[in-house]
């Protein structure tokens, strides 16, 4: 396939690119700053640099001929917050424009409502606790979500708990439409493995899909 990848120097988003390259793909990494992609020259990879994906006009060329866009981005810290739902705007934007309809974000756990056979910490502790702590991360990221279920696209969102840096496993759980119950961690790598894989899963379309170990 022909991917574009927004948010490409982030901690999923770096993942998604070079799994994306290995697995045979030609990929479009839309960043910032180059410096930030941590990976070598490849002949399937094209690094377009970008000021911001607020507007959408510029980011119309980077998904001419993609068969599908991809999106890691989202809050690095507090001070990030709101830039989630503003920028997957412009990528929304972009889409429409291009006629590319397929399009995986990566949203978070706390989003979602608590799933069926969550325990009692999980139900009574856990989410009520991360939920109003970081209440104005989340908020955003219902936003987005929000934007994104209104557009035309054919979209997943996926809503991973608490991230780590371990290496791709490809044994993690998986829930379409809910959150995966008792999930406590999972790795970037393996949230990029499951968008990748996702990518041509009907059942996933158009569904938010928890991914935990």
């Amino acid at each position: 396939m022909k991917l574009t990848v927004f948010g490409a120097t982030g901690g999923i988003g770096g993942h998604i690119v070079r799994q994306a390259l290995d697995a045979g793909h030609t990929v479009t990494a839309v960043v910032r700053d180059r410096s930030r992609l941590d990976i070598a020259d490849h002949p399937a990879l094209t690094v377009v640099t970008v000021s911001g994906l607020t507007d959408s006009e510029p980011l119309e060329p980077l998904l001419l001929g993609s068969d599908a866009a991809l999106s890691g981005v989202g809050a690095r810290s507090l001070k990030d917050v709101g830039v989630a739902a503003t920028a997957t705007r412009g990528i929304l934007g972009a889409l429409e424009a291009t006629g590319v309809r397929r399009f995986v974000a990566v949203s978070a756990m706390p989003v979602g409502p608590i799933p069926d056979g969550e325990g009692f910490l999980g139900r009574r502790v856990a989410y009520p606790l991360v939920r109003r702590f970081l209440r104005k991360v989340y908020d955003d990221l219902a936003e987005m979500e929000a934007d994104i279920r209104r557009s035309g696209t054919e979209w997943t969102v996926m809503r991973p708990p608490r991230l780590t840096d371990k290496p791709v496993s490809g044994t993690y759980r998986l829930a379409i439409g809910a959150n995966v119950p008792n999930g406590n961690f999972v790795s970037r790598a393996d949230v990029a493995h499951a968008m990748l894989a996702l990518l041509d899963n009907p059942a996933s379309v158009d569904q938010p899909v928890g991914v935990a170990l």
